[in-house]
């Protein structure tokens, strides 16, 4: 399989090696508009050459857009009117209710799969993929009734290379679900960054008093900011919605912890104590 990745970083690189190794992926074309990540990919050699996105389109049998949502919904009408019929485009946005609807009505709309394999790290960039990213993950696909049937074969048989379990979802279902599992950790995790930054000066307290616990929780506000702000962008109305319910949440154990109420306080954590069962699936 010849296929043109859009975005050579993290989420396209670990893709383009793991599919590699499974014999999936025969010749990589390497789009990005970044040329030292075309050069470090090149370098790492999980891309065979680089081109324009025209050309590396027209080339290809499947065109995988590893770029930022926003950039994904700009470029991807234009892609599909590239294509023919064999050809398939997928894309691994973290978002996809705008995605889809931006090529409803697309005479190629059957050529495009919404997909959005959850996986990821805090890292960005050529340098970060690596082998495994997908292993044992999640992939949903989404608004599957507007996609063909040779673009789902391929698009399932990609996954499956990669050791990834699909499960199928409408689009506006998976951006509700998506904002609390996925985008509110991160904007949790962003705030808490700033938080201690704000009121601790000295970074070196920060640094030695950093357990385990801080460390994983922040994480995440290492990510991206330039991936991350088009994504909450785009899922703005669910965003706003599940952080409005995280404050009055934050804003009632305040009300507890300041009122001396230690019982509302437990009560809180041991309800909040259930997220294990549900992430056992119990």
């Amino acid at each position: 399989m010849k296929a043109a990745i859009v975005g050579c970083g993290l989420i396209g690189g670990s893709m383009a090696i793991d599919l590699r190794k499974a014999g999936w992926l025969t010749h990589c074309i390497g789009v990005d508009k970044n040329a030292k990540h075309l050069s470090s990919a090149l370098a790492y050699k999980w891309i065979d050459e680089t081109s324009d996105l025209e050309n590396a389109v027209r080339q290809s049998d499947v065109i995988l857009l590893a770029v930022p949502v926003k950039a994904i919904k700009t470029m991807l009408p234009g892609i599909l009117g590239l294509v023919n019929d064999e050809q398939v485009v997928i894309d691994l946005g973290s978002t996809k209710h705008h995605i889809c609807t931006a090529v409803k009505d697309h005479p190629r709309r059957k050529q495009f799969v919404a997909a959005h394999p959850i996986a990821g790290t805090e890292n960005t960039g050529p340098s970060a993929a690596f082998s495994g990213l997908y292993t044992g993950k999640i992939n949903i696909i989404c608004d599957r009734r507007d996609t063909g049937l040779h673009a789902i074969d391929i698009a399932a048989s990609m996954f499956r290379a990669l050791q990834m379990k699909t499960i199928f979802m409408e689009s506006e279902a998976h951006d509700r679900h998506i904002a609390y599992v996925s985008h509110l950790s991160h904007i949790s995790s962003f705030m808490l960054g700033q938080t201690v930054l704000d009121i601790e000066q000295d970074e070196r307290s920060i640094f030695n008093m950093a357990g385990s616990g801080f460390q994983s929780t922040v994480r995440l506000a290492m990510s991206s900011p330039e991936m991350w702000t088009p994504i909450f962008e785009a899922n703005q109305q669910h965003v706003s919605r599940a952080l409005g319910e995280y404050i009055s949440h934050l804003q009632h154990f305040k009300k507890c912890l300041d009122e001396g109420d230690t019982q509302g306080m437990q009560e809180m954590m041991i309800k909040a104590n259930e997220i294990r069962r549900v992430l056992k699936g119990n």
